[in-house]
């Protein structure tokens, strides 16, 4: 093995820790937000429109941070500064009303905005020395280890408290452990910039051709059909709140089976992403990943109509189903930006497509929020619709893939 390629193999795991402690900080969080919200007198559609706003902004938000991030090159400035605002979830703790909990949610999600299209730029870097389905995928496992551990604090911390449901200082108690982990990803982002401050000597671009200054057209087909197929999909705060407001799981069961769903993430994540690259390489062809973006509406179809039942059984089927597109989303659609744009317009590539992602997510959790309020099955029915018009946009972009 050369020395880029461990260095890349470092930085992977690198960023892989610093995703394994923050997940442990905010998915954490993002399990009972949906409850949490609701013990503090929100309703189901406020919970949806709190969601698709945090997420919106969250998301959008990188469209510009993308943008300066390749300007300014400065991408270790970004992810260190995005990281920080971490502090805004163990400060939920603080809170007592829904709306200054409302606040601290955004915040969260301003932090990921800023830091993510520099993080995902960095990290695709070293994914080039090692496959970049391949590289991605190793960083998913290490990031849904913290996703299923964040969970777990509270779910254990609920059981030793006792029966019933939980009060508003139970789920305080939670937030407040969470500082621990905080303390450890702000360690390991600076332990990964002191290991390779310079990542971009990583990927092997050809210097002897000039780099696009424009995004490609499938590029751009591509975040069509994240877009539709992501507005579709349901967030799991609403899910959350489904299940404590029909009484279908105890305050405890919520966050283990998002849990569950992240440890179903991490394993998809790994199979999805070496099928990824195997397309590529039998292919010869760095796009032919993308027709594995199939299973994304195809698995979300049936999501809506298990997660929004009120039978234990089905619930845990919508739920191990919603991991495995989840880890689709946090694999291959990274991974795909990588093999889609020149590193000069990279972070901005991520900018524009996490944009479109968040866009998508505020629109349609907002949009399930109010319908939850009218009818289950309108939801159910909306859902599934919009998966639907999803398929057609996915074969435009294969057959662009194989032009």
């Amino acid at each position: 093995m050369n020395i880029q390629k461990k260095s890349a193999y470092k930085l992977i795991f690198l960023f892989g820790l610093v995703s394994l402690f923050g997940d442990m900080v905010y998915e954490g969080a993002r399990s009972v937000n949906g409850p949490y919200l609701k013990t503090l007198g929100a309703n189901a559609a406020i919970v949806g429109l709190v969601a698709g706003l945090a997420e919106f902004l969250g998301y959008a938000v990188r469209l510009f941070s993308g943008y300066f991030a390749d300007k300014t090159k400065a991408y270790w400035l970004f992810t260190f500064l995005g990281y920080g605002l971490l502090v805004s979830v163990p400060l939920l703790a603080l809170t007592g009303i829904w709306q200054v909990a409302v606040v601290f949610i955004v915040l969260e999600r301003l932090g990921k905005a800023i830091r993510s299209p520099a993080k995902d730029t960095i990290l695709s870097q070293a994914t080039k020395q090692v496959g970049t389905g391949f590289g991605f995928a190793i960083a998913e496992v290490l990031d849904q280890i913290g996703a299923i551990s964040g969970p777990l604090i509270f779910t254990i911390l609920f059981v030793v408290i006792g029966k019933g449901d939980r009060s508003l200082v139970d789920y305080q108690h939670g937030y407040t452990l969470l500082w621990v982990p905080l303390a450890l990803v702000l360690f390991c982002i600076f332990f990964a910039w002191r290991a390779v401050p310079n990542p971009e000597v990583l990927e092997n671009s050809p210097s002897t051709h000039p780099e696009p200054d424009k995004l490609s057209k499938i590029f751009w087909i591509y975040t069509i059909f994240t877009f539709i197929t992501t507005l579709g999909f349901a967030n799991f705060a609403l899910v959350g709140f489904h299940l404590k407001a029909k009484h279908v799981l105890t305050d405890a069961q919520i966050p283990l089976f998002y849990a569950l769903a992240m440890g179903v993430d991490a394993v998809a994540a790994m199979a999805i992403g070496k099928t990824y690259d195997i397309f590529k390489t039998k292919r010869g062809n760095e796009k032919a990943g993308l027709i594995t973006l199939i299973a994304i509406p195809a698995f979300s179809l049936f999501i809506p109509g298990l997660v929004f039942s009120t039978k234990f059984f089905l619930v845990l089927i919508g739920v191990i189903i919603w991991g495995i597109v989840m880890g689709c989303h946090e694999t291959v659609m990274k991974s795909a930006i990588a093999d889609l744009t020149s590193l000069k317009k990279r972070g901005t590539g991520y900018g524009i497509f996490n944009a479109a992602y968040g866009l998508a997510i505020f629109i349609g959790s907002a949009l399930t929020g109010f319908l939850y309020e009218y009818s289950i099955s309108t939801v159910i029915i909306a859902s599934v619709l919009i998966e639907i018009i999803a398929l057609p946009v996915f074969f435009i972009m294969r057959k662009e893939v194989f032009k």
